[in-house]
């Protein structure tokens, strides 16, 4: 059942979503819609019944205390809605849950279904995956979609992906169905630090969705704290050899990549970019590179730095490619 009781009419409304779990490597891209809704201060108008698609031991609800009165909080997917102001305002529908355990197809539906009450003319879903990068260099974001002129006009790329997919792959492919313009942008981790947060890669997600939305996101402590973790990385890589060595090797994959578009597209939507942030006014387990699974983030400390564990040789895994 669909309720909207209280939701204004939206102006051009975008929906933007991400999942915990399979499909969110260093929490990069909840951690994302979590920072759009914190920054724009987000009124949740929705949540789906978490028993229709939650196994509760695998997600299991919480406690906490308000006020002496003892309460639940129960894991589900919920939406806000966030105005982004500016001489051109528009409106963002923020979704953000976990990966659904069951009725993915139903859970699908139900978001199509408010996309739709709402007006939304564009879905945007966010997702990480680990892959053979370098923490040290840019986080690589693929833009991919399954429409061929949405690809050329927004300069994304056709998917092409096969094999084991999450929600993101699910609903981007419901979304295509169902006639609802659909893009995924996926942000690369390192494998080797894999353990959240990874603010690097949450903001390469946010840069990449500025670009896609022709918008300003205010970035708050995101560079500080992107920079922290990078130095953090650098001091523990740099204290084990077999990393240090590793990591060198990744870097000079990448460089020998990634050369010829050093001088491109590339640099002409930094320095758009950089523009828009000089003028201050807006301008109008886990999915990895192969597929496979790499089991639960180690949570036993989300707010510390934790050693990496060692890498498997250079040359054990394939080339990294995004899902859906």
């Amino acid at each position: 059942m669909i309720e909207l009781e209280g939701v204004p009419e939206l102006i051009d409304p975008v929906m933007v979503a991400a999942f915990e779990g399979w499909n969110d490597a260093g929490d990069a891209a909840s951690t994302a819609v979590a920072h759009l809704d914190k920054e724009w201060k987000g009124e949740v108008f929705a949540a789906l019944d978490a028993e229709d698609y939650y196994d509760f031991q695998v997600n299991r609800p919480t406690v906490f205390m308000d006020a002496g009165v003892r309460k639940i909080t129960w894991p589900t997917t919920r939406l806000s809605v966030v105005r982004v102001g500016g001489e051109k305002p528009r409106d963002l529908v923020l979704v953000r849950g976990i990966e659904p355990s069951m009725r993915w197809r139903s859970f699908c539906n139900e978001l199509l279904g408010f996309a739709h009450e709402l007006g939304v003319e564009l879905v945007v879903i966010l997702g990480a995956l680990l892959g053979d990068t370098p923490h040290t260099r840019p986080v690589p974001i693929s833009g991919t979609t399954s429409d061929p002129d949405l690809a050329r006009r927004m300069d994304l790329e056709e998917t092409k992906y096969e094999g084991p997919t999450g929600i993101v792959g699910v609903l981007q492919e419901a979304c295509t169905h169902a006639g609802v313009p659909a893009v995924s942008l996926w942000a690369a981790v390192p494998h080797y630090v894999s353990q959240p947060p990874n603010p690097k890669a949450t903001l390469a997600l946010l840069n990449r969705l500025e670009d896609l939305l022709d918008l300003r996101i205010p970035l708050g402590e995101l560079p500080e704290d992107a920079r922290a973790w990078q130095l953090g990385v650098d001091q523990l890589a740099a204290e084990d050899s077999e990393v240090a060595e590793y990591v060198q090797t990744l870097e000079e994959a990448r460089d020998t990549a990634e050369l010829p578009e050093a001088s491109g597209e590339a640099i002409a939507r930094e320095f758009e970019r950089y523009l828009r942030r000089r003028d201050g006014s807006p301008p109008g387990g886990h999915a990895t590179a192969d597929g496979g699974d790499t089991g639960p983030f180690r949570r036993d400390n989300p707010g510390g730095r934790t050693r990496p564990p060692k890498p498997p040789r250079p040359g054990g895994e394939d080339e990294e490619s995004s899902e859906d």
